[in-house]
């Protein structure tokens, strides 16, 4: 008689509370698995409601022109409170009906960079393409909506809330060579007082490579206080039809754990919560999801948000993926990421955007259009 044994793969995220730790910060809504949940909706608050938007009622013009090789700025707000929502979506990677000669190429969801300052702060908490930031960093157009940010149908949306207690500014700069592009933008937003107090700032730091087999897919560190809460995570293999770089593990390291993770995981895949590969192919939930994947070409892209489940630090964070297999069974990959974190300093701690050749990591891009008028 044969044997069958069974391998179980199980990874358990427990948070232990300290004495006298605020368990939410005052001024924020709740978040959705919270006792509270009904309180976030229900309660009445003395805040004071704006929105920022790019359309213009006196001209009528939607958007803000963001020329190629031209940075500029869309919002500068001063106050305290919070930011709710953001959505935005702007042409060039479709082709447009209402300027049939303009050029059309996918790469401008790469090439367009989205920054936030908070506080005036020199560097931006915020500094990542529009494709990473969204989700989907292999920049091809994809549909999917998670509780905290997405790709709709032609918009881009999220709604992670963003505390400030001076104010922000929101800049673009379209670093692509020969598209321009007008950018339609809404950002909701709340003024009031005391949101600050316990809330950090929110920062989104973006990474890329080429790295061979072996390498490790570096997707963060951030110095000071705080709780790192998800990332996008895109990637792609040399060779086709190879999705090998999903056998590594995440390696997180904690404060005064710094030579030896203190967590880890059982492979990539398993950390988005999938598992085999990802074998029943693409899915989009509220803190996880795989919008895309094509083993063909040896492409995909992931994304998880922690809540409940948020790691955090008193001192320092970093995370990375590191593969346990021998190298000779690994190949060349490309990938890009943007981590998300709470911190309790505004300014930014990322390495800044690549020039263009290598923040256009891919190997190959998968270039698809769509009807334009519905």
């Amino acid at each position: 008689m044969r044997a069958w044994h069974a391998a179980v793969f199980l990874g358990v995220s427990l948070v232990v509370l300290r004495t006298g730790t605020a368990a939410a910060s005052p001024g924020l809504p709740p978040a959705a698995g919270d006792a509270d949940a009904l309180t976030a909706i229900t309660a009445m608050r003395d805040w004071e409601t704006h929105q920022f938007t790019t359309f213009n009622p006196d001209t009528r013009h939607k958007t803000v022109a963001v020329p190629a090789g031209k940075r500029v700025t869309l919002a500068d707000v001063r106050g305290e409170g919070h930011i709710a929502n953001l959505w935005m979506t702007f042409p060039g990677w479709f082709w447009q009906h209402w300027n049939t000669e303009a050029p059309v190429d996918q790469s401008i969801l790469k090439t367009l960079i989205l920054r936030i300052y908070w506080d005036g702060a020199e560097k931006p908490a915020v500094e990542a393409p529009a494709a990473d930031f969204f989700g989907i960093g292999l920049a091809q157009a994809a549909n999917f909506a998670s509780r905290y940010f997405g790709a709709s149908s032609g918009g881009f949306f999220c709604k992670f809330p963003m505390p400030f207690k001076q104010g922000f500014r929101i800049e673009l700069e379209n670093t692509d060579a020969k598209i321009d592009t007008g950018v339609f933008m809404n950002v909701l937003y709340h003024l009031n007082s005391g949101v600050s107090e316990g809330a950090g700032y929110f920062h989104a730091q973006f990474h890329t490579a080429r790295n061979q087999g072996p390498d490790p897919v570096f997707i963060g560190q951030f110095e000071g206080r705080g709780h790192y809460v998800g990332c996008t995570l895109s990637m792609q293999a040399e060779p086709l039809n190879t999705l090998v770089y999903l056998e590594a593990p995440e390696y997180i390291y904690l404060d005064d754990d710094w030579d030896r993770a203190r967590i880890f995981g059982t492979g990539l895949e398993d950390y988005f919560m999938g598992g085999w590969y990802f074998r029943e192919g693409t899915f989009a939930g509220p803190y996880h999801g795989l919008p895309i994947k094509d083993t063909l070409t040896s492409s995909v892209a992931m994304y998880r948000a922690h809540e409940a489940d948020a790691i955090h630090f008193q001192k320092r964070f970093r995370m990375e993926f590191v593969n346990p297999f021998d190298p000779e069974r690994l190949t060349p990959y490309a990938y890009s990421s943007v981590a998300f974190c709470y911190l309790d300093t505004p300014g930014g701690q990322g390495p800044g955007i690549p020039e263009r050749d290598r923040l256009l990591c891919w190997y190959r891009v998968k270039n698809t259009d769509h009807q334009s008028i519905p």
